[in-house]
């Protein structure tokens, strides 16, 4: 465990993670680049998202500290599953559920934003890793965000594996929740066992994200929008 090994383990797998996520949010950049796919596009910044904030859990744990640096880890971690899931609405054909959405996600990244900037924020770094609670609105709201955010990358790949059966859908389900369960790992206070949720997780999403015909596959209500993902 990270707290066994300290700094040495801490360092270790952070920078593991943030290589690997690094790579695999490229891989997908480069998938946008060539089919300029909507989805792919917030699914490419999504990755570049995940390994910010693998990289300032590297810095962390080099013992470097900021009230703004953790302010700034807090909101990208909640950014983070809300930029994938808005990849995913954009497979879905309906506008107003697309519009409904994207306003939602903006309004509550707006006030995750504001909840870390007015804190307090303390030194939630022990043992080289993030290991303490933030407050209570810094809490609840992004619980606001990363719940809904979870249950559209669930909803929508689970319709994909509907029609296709395709085991991409279920890769993606599957990354959701080992990603979105790992912070409880932080309260087990087993945190390396949260680094390894971390790369299995991004791996599996990635798997099922980094596909010519994921959005093809995923639609969950029809094909009008083929054109423009």
């Amino acid at each position: 465990m990270v707290l066994a090994y300290g700094q040495a383990g801490a360092l270790a797998a952070t920078g593991i993670v943030t290589l690997f996520g690094g790579i695999l949010a490229f891989l997908m950049t480069q998938s946008y680049l060539r089919n300029r796919r909507s989805s792919h596009l917030f699914w490419s910044i999504g990755l570049w998202v995940f390994a910010l904030s693998d990289f300032l859990e590297f810095v962390f744990a080099l013992n470097v500290y900021s009230t703004l640096l953790m302010a700034i880890y807090l909101f990208i971690i909640v950014l983070l599953t809300q930029l994938l899931s808005l990849g995913s609405i954009q497979l879905v054909s309906s506008k107003p559920i697309r519009y409904g959405y994207t306003i939602f996600a903006g309004v509550i990244a707006i006030v995750v934003l504001i909840s870390v900037l007015v804190g307090p924020i303390s030194n939630l770094v022990m043992d080289y890793v993030v290991l303490g609670q933030p407050t209570l609105f810094i809490i609840i709201s992004s619980s606001l965000g990363t719940f809904p955010a979870a249950a559209v990358l669930i909803w929508v790949a689970a319709l994909g594996y509907k029609r296709t059966r395709s085991p991409k859908m279920l890769s993606i389900i599957a990354g959701v929740l080992v990603i979105g369960f790992a912070g409880t790992l932080y309260i087990a206070t087993f945190p390396s066992f949260l680094y390894i949720a971390e790369l299995f997780g991004v791996f599996l999403l990635f798997y099922g994200f980094y596909s010519p015909s994921y959005g093809k596959n995923a639609k969950a209500t029809s094909s009008s929008r083929s054109k423009r993902q």
